[in-house]
């Protein structure tokens, strides 16, 4: 028989938020308040505000890590607006959860159980024991990190903008590089221009490019590098994937980069040093960094759609970066690499591969390519261009990558609100969506009657 005290329990348990739920709401909550603030009239240089539509997609992608803009930041934010700007990619980069965990611990408040798990799942972590010092861990290494990136820029941004331009500049690059933002202040020089006036600066590309690969590993991955320095067989198996994937896809497209793109004519004034240099940054600014040192739109298609397929691909679980995520290709690889070989199982270094985890990845492949040929055909046919751009554009909102061929601005507004979707779904995780929708607390136990299909 339900009882009254039965019963209650049973609306409460109904209430009780999801972490899959917490998450979007806490990045909807941090996006909203930005665009807001970046409504303010002292916001903007002109004094009048943004528009609200250009508020909440500057917000969108700065919360949610991606780099595509409406405005030039330099030319039309002001020093606040910038700062808000900068806020946004900081909280954006560490995840919401993981900013309010820190806040309530520095407040003495107790974690509960529901906290860790909701900062189990936002950082990917594959346990909920120890949460709370990886929390910690985390914050420090972000904050030692980003000083030293800082202070490495400091010798090329002082002496072309000065002292207090100079630190303001190293600063925000360095935040914006490790949280794989992209955004960027140097439409001072020229509108838009991102860091092409840096094509063939050693130092900026190499610090730029370290940052990237740095956020881009994931929290996990460093955690293995303190704890095992470089005993790598003592490393996790996802550590060992992140690493070994993320350097493939590295030195493969910048070769591809150097020899067919950069090899090409029209690209003759540009010295061996700053081909390489070229070739390298594209390959790891399209895994969700959103910079670049050179034209994209003179690329040809194939360079093009290497970049997309980049993007698509991202970065590491737990990361400041966006994407399927390394670690989904890796899976499927190896899932491919079983059925071939009649294995019931993929196998990664010496590891068996649980079933589940390759359906996951299959979903999360399924997912990522309906969304973003989705958005990438509404663009097109919206603003009647040809379908590579616009695929391009859509692979960078939904990867949060940032990089463009420079149609954003002129967008009209069904294709920014488009934008704006796939940078939050990147960001939050298309799964998480779904879960957050679908929840349930009580799995389903009975199974349908088995049938064969053909596939293949």
């Amino acid at each position: 028989m339900l009882t009254y005290s039965s019963a209650a329990d049973a609306v409460r348990e109904r209430r009780r938020l999801t972490s899959a739920q917490i998450i979007i709401l806490g990045f909807s909550g941090v996006i909203l308040l930005g665009a807001l603030l970046l409504t303010l009239p002292f916001a903007t240089r002109d004094g009048l505000g943004a528009p609200f539509l250009d508020a909440l997609f500057t917000s969108t992608s700065a919360t949610c890590v991606t780099g595509l803009i409406t405005n030039d930041t330099a030319t039309y934010w002001s020093v606040f607006g910038q700062t808000v700007i900068l806020c946004l990619i900081q909280v954006g980069g560490l995840g919401v959860i993981t900013v309010a965990i820190f806040i309530t611990k520095l407040s003495g408040r107790k974690i509960g159980l529901m906290q860790r798990s909701t900062m189990q799942e936002a950082i990917a972590a594959p346990q909920m024991g120890g949460i709370v010092r990886m929390t910690g861990f985390i914050l420090k290494m972000v904050v030692v990190i980003e000083a030293l990136g800082a202070a490495a820029l400091l010798p090329a941004m002082i002496p072309e903008f000065g002292i207090v331009r100079g630190i303001w500049y190293a600063v925000f690059h360095s935040i914006s590089s490790f949280c794989n933002a992209g955004f960027d202040l140097m439409g001072v020089k020229e509108p838009y221009s991102s860091l092409t006036s840096y094509t063939g600066d050693v130092a900026v590309n190499v610090i730029v490019m370290v940052l990237i690969v740095v956020g881009g590993i994931g929290f996990l991955t460093w955690d293995d590098v303190k704890r095992n320095r470089f005993h790598l067989r003592r490393y996790r198996m996802q550590s060992k994937v992140v690493l070994t994937v993320t350097a493939v896809l590295i030195v493969l497209p910048a070769v591809f980069f150097y020899w067919k793109e950069f090899g090409m004519p029209g690209w003759e004034d540009m010295s061996v040093g700053e081909r390489i240099l070229a070739s390298f940054f594209q390959s790891i600014t399209t895994r969700t960094a959103g910079y670049n040192t050179v034209d994209l739109t003179q690329l040809t298609q194939s360079g093009q759609m290497i970049m997309i397929l980049l993007m698509l691909i991202g970065g590491s679980p737990g990361s400041t970066a966006g994407g399927m995520k390394v670690t989904t290709l890796a899976v499927l690889f190896a899932t491919a690499v079983a059925v071939f070989r009649r294995r019931p199982n993929a196998h990664i270094f010496g590891r068996r591969i649980p079933n589940d985890t390759a359906h996951y990845a299959a979903t999360v492949l399924i997912l990522y390519l309906s969304l973003f040929l989705a958005g990438g055909i509404f663009i097109g046919c919206a603003e009647n261009m040809p379908i590579v751009p616009a695929l391009f554009e859509a692979a960078s909102a939904i990867a949060t990558v940032g990089v463009t061929l420079g149609i954003t601005p002129d967008l009209c507004a069904a294709s920014k609100v488009v934008l704006i979707i796939l940078m939050f779904l990147g960001r939050v995780g298309g799964m998480t969506i779904v879960y957050a929708a679908l929840s349930t607390k009580h799995p389903y136990v009975s199974e349908f009657p088995q049938e064969k299909i053909m596939v293949g």
